[in-house]
């Protein structure tokens, strides 16, 4: 179909902004090699931590930026806590045994995801400490009446187990759950300690989350929706609108209105 007039007279004024040719799998890599390469011009800094999600290729891409293995890759800690449920139900989609009453139920599977977390933000900076939690919140979910299995648990009055808790208050401890059978529970076992190695848990130390980075995501994605096209200018705009707000609020934007000689209102 020949192009009309306004086409071909758009095509020959326009000036495309476009910064990146390729897939969209190759973006997020792309962008996070442009992002370091450039911080010691633009910034005068290297940077030493890379937070991730357990997608490898953004990390892959950036840590050789500044000499081999210069970048260490971290975890966000919130990811690795669902992978636990991930985990936990592949397992038991596969595994019919483990469905049913009384077997590997959903908010047995959501309970342990969150004592892993607790785990974890427990022991910040204390990798033996931190793999003894995790590995113990396995058979404190796993305890019942007939079967107690807090004997890993850490102790005192603050400590996130309920049993060793009230036995440190001189309570007398009530068992909550009804807990897994030793045939689950030895099932269960190999998957979940698949994330209790020191490799893993040693990038987990740190203790943070992507929660910041998202939050600022979201920003960005209220004014420019990820499935709705816009221009280059118009993102940036509208990413710097979006970091505005996301450090001072609506009153960093007074701000620019007053150093633009705007009276907001």
């Amino acid at each position: 179909m020949p192009r009309s007039i306004e086409s071909e007279t758009f095509a020959a004024d326009h000036v495309c902004h476009s910064n990146f040719q390729g897939s969209a799998l190759k973006m997020e890599a792309v962008g996070s090699t442009r992002i370091f390469q450039c911080s010691i011009v633009k910034r005068g800094l290297k940077y030493a931590h890379y937070y991730g999600d357990g997608d490898s290729k953004g990390f892959i891409s950036v840590k050789d930026t500044y000499g081999k293995d210069s970048v260490t890759k971290y975890e966000c800690i919130g990811h690795v806590q669902k992978r636990v449920g991930a985990r936990l139900r592949k397992l038991k989609s596969k595994n019919k045994n483990l469905s049913g009453k009384g077997k590997l139920t959903d908010s047995f599977i959501d309970r342990l995801q969150n004592y892993y977390g607790i785990a974890v933000r427990s022991n910040v900076g204390n990798l033996s400490g931190l793999q003894q939690n995790v590995i113990a919140a396995l058979f404190h979910c796993s305890s019942s009446v007939e079967k107690l299995m807090h004997g890993q648990c850490p102790i005192g009055k603050d400590c996130w187990c309920y049993y060793q808790r009230a036995l440190s208050c001189g309570k007398k401890p009530n068992e909550k759950y009804k807990g897994l059978s030793n045939e689950v529970l030895n099932t269960i076992k190999p998957t979940y300690l698949e994330l209790c190695t020191k490799e893993l848990l040693t990038k987990c130390l740190q203790g943070k989350t992507q929660n910041s980075n998202q939050c600022l995501n979201g920003l960005i994605w209220q004014r420019v929706p990820e499935e709705v096209f816009v221009c280059l200018k118009t993102l940036k705009s509208s990413a710097l609108d979006a970091v505005i707000q996301f450090n001072d609020g609506y009153k960093g934007c007074v701000e620019i209105f007053k150093k633009l000689n705007i009276t907001p209102g």
